[in-house]
């Protein structure tokens, strides 16, 4: 049996895989790294120069050194496969893009952009691989195999699209795959560094489509579809919020293809936000706590809000950064002439600051401490 050592996430930690590796070295037949730590894991390897690494970069290793292996050679592969054939025969057997790497410029960023979308899973703890979840996009889907209990889970663009002839008007939407949650439906996008191409009538044929196909399995009726970009910082989200859809109108800007779309940036402080908007209860936790000593949401008001301070301003809750409720809120404070007051996590206000035209006063959430009091992490 191969036995593997798996890491990741040093984080400037090498004394702590020189440790591991002190220990287990002797026991493995080769090293998984992944990600968040490769100056720390490419320094900790010249002391044992014989021993198989393979590695992807994390969302901490930009301007880091290049991974130890560019592409996985047929004997790692190989290995992977008759280690978790189920796990991963998807990604390494057949013709999949994953597979056989073409040269093109645009397959390659396609490729890069799907590696980040799964690290960003990954680290939130969401479950994407096929031996992990059940079957459901398939002419027998696996029924009665998935409830509200086993969400969140994570479904590729791929394993949507082979439902077959039943996907034909959705093969060119831009998105990564689904998001299955237990409030609603995720559809999950990277703009990587650049602002999107974006074909509205497909996203607009994708939303439509998962209504129907996932209506009562396991949501009861439609469930409700959400849309989620990913990017590679939070400047991104003021690129998205100004974009107009370049001179030919084929590039990403805020449409009615979803009425919410969310932003979160492929960084430690997105993995937060991510686990934060698959999981309801932590986010009913968040708004009980930060409406606790606030008005009521006012029908006064002719906009969009959801609390109200001691003058009878507007109190919008922004941290879930969706960028639809966060146009409107700032259009509506414009348009009738009020001041408002908005609600976000710390990380988040540089951009909105920068983007945000109307009266607005900012109240910020300390990122550290909501990981330590919400999620228990340090």
């Amino acid at each position: 049996m191969t036995k593997l050592l798996i890491l990741s996430d040093s984080h400037g930690g090498r004394a702590a895989i020189e440790r591991v590796l002190l220990k287990e070295n002797a026991n493995i037949d080769a090293l998984v790294f992944l990600g968040d730590g490769l100056r720390d894991l490419e320094q900790a390897l010249t002391l044992y120069p014989r021993l198989r690494a393979y590695s992807v970069a994390g969302n901490c290793d930009y301007g880091a050194l290049e991974p130890l292996d560019g592409r996985l050679t047929k004997a790692a592969k190989e290995m992977l496969l008759s280690v978790s054939p189920l796990r991963f025969q998807c990604y390494l057997t057949g013709n999949t893009e994953t597979n056989l790497i073409r040269s093109e410029v645009s397959r390659r960023i396609r490729l890069h952009q799907k590696a980040e979308t799964y690290l960003t899973l990954l680290h939130a703890g969401i479950p994407f691989y096929p031996d992990v979840k059940p079957d459901i996009f398939c002419n027998h889907r696996e029924a009665g195999s998935i409830g509200m209990r086993s969400l969140p889970l994570f479904y590729a663009s791929r394993e949507i699209k082979e439902l077959g002839p039943e996907t034909t008007k959705i093969r060119n939407s831009r998105s990564m795959g689904i998001l299955m949650a237990p409030q609603c439906v995720y559809v999950l996008y990277n703009t990587g560094n650049g602002v999107l191409k974006w074909e509205y009538r497909t996203e607009v044929r994708l939303n439509a489509f998962l209504q129907h196909y996932l209506q009562g399995y396991p949501y009861n009726g439609h469930p409700q579809i959400r849309a989620i970009m990913t990017g590679t910082d939070m400047e991104m989200a003021f690129r998205l919020f100004t974009s107009t859809g370049g001179y030919k109108k084929s590039l990403f800007m805020l449409d009615t293809s979803f009425e919410h779309f969310h932003y979160l940036p492929n960084t430690p402080e997105g993995e937060v936000l991510l686990k934060l908007l698959v999981h309801p209860e932590i986010m009913e936790k968040l708004d009980n706590l930060l409406l606790s000593d606030l008005g009521c949401r006012s029908d006064s008001i002719p906009l969009e809000h959801d609390a109200t301070d001691a003058s009878g301003n507007p109190i919008l809750l922004a941290y879930d950064f969706d960028m639809q409720r966060i146009n409107r809120f700032n259009t509506g404070l414009n348009v009738y002439g009020r001041s408002g007051n908005l609600i976000c996590f710390d990380f988040q206000i540089p951009v909105l600051k920068k983007y945000l035209t109307a009266t607005i006063h900012f109240s910020s959430i300390d990122l550290c401490k909501f990981k330590r009091g919400f999620l228990h992490e340090p």
